[in-house]
């Protein structure tokens, strides 16, 4: 016959969660284990992704450093140039000094 008690458990009541997992205690263990260990991977698939960000990012400020150095390198050669031009030679003069006092960054490609 049908269970007529209208809770759906045969007229017993459900077991809590503090009793149901003492009653399998082992079971609850190993789902806290097995949440742990996922949670560790996920920390750790976060930080390799993290880590090839900075890697590629690290690259892209090696790049912008290359080209803003040998723009520097051109604008320096350019003022030289005008400097040469100029007769007087204080032009010329002036501009070593300040060459000398803030010279050009090297590029990756010179530092190796």
């Amino acid at each position: 016959m049908a269970d007529v008690s209208g809770d759906g458990f045969g007229g017993r009541r459900p077991l809590g969660l503090l009793a149901n997992a003492r009653k399998r205690k082992e079971g609850f263990v190993q789902l806290f284990l097995m949440a742990g260990v996922f949670m560790m991977s996920l920390r750790s698939l976060g930080q390799k992704h993290r880590l090839r960000d900075l890697a590629e990012d690290a690259a892209d400020l090696r790049r912008e450093r290359d080209v803003l150095s040998h723009r520097m390198r051109d604008l320096q050669d350019a003022l030289r140039r005008e400097a040469d031009a100029d007769a007087s030679g204080a032009l010329a003069s002036h501009l070593r000094r300040i060459f000398t006092a803030h010279p050009a960054p090297a590029t990756a490609a010179e530092d190796q």
